[in-house]
């Protein structure tokens, strides 16, 4: 059984993303999904920082493990090293122009 992710650890993900604007995040069923530019672009689960996985970022980052954020999910590229801020950036940049924008609610 996981356990539900920590604000304080969320923050820190955030902070870890300072290279980048416009990055929020907000709590959806005891986890965090983190929005880049209007896009959710990941999230955190389990205290473990997961973005989607595109052609780009699986390319740039070919040695990230992939990880199911819960069950009945989609893998997605589990993001262990948060020191490089510069790789998190051009991560975070390269998946954002791949994934499609939320479709608008009715």
């Amino acid at each position: 059984m996981f356990m539900a992710s920590s604000l304080e650890y969320v923050q820190f993900v955030v902070e870890q993303l300072s290279e980048l604007e416009n990055i929020s995040y907000r709590k959806m069923f005891g986890e965090y999904v983190v929005y880049y530019n209007g896009k959710v672009i990941g999230g955190v689960y389990d205290n473990r920082f997961l973005v989607k996985i595109t052609k780009s970022g699986k390319k740039l980052c070919e040695n990230f493990e992939e990880q199911i954020p819960y069950e009945g999910a989609k893998p997605m590229l589990f993001v262990s090293e948060l020191d490089d801020k510069i790789l998190l950036k051009n991560l975070l940049e390269q998946t954002w122009q791949e994934l499609p924008f939320p479709k608008k609610r009715k």
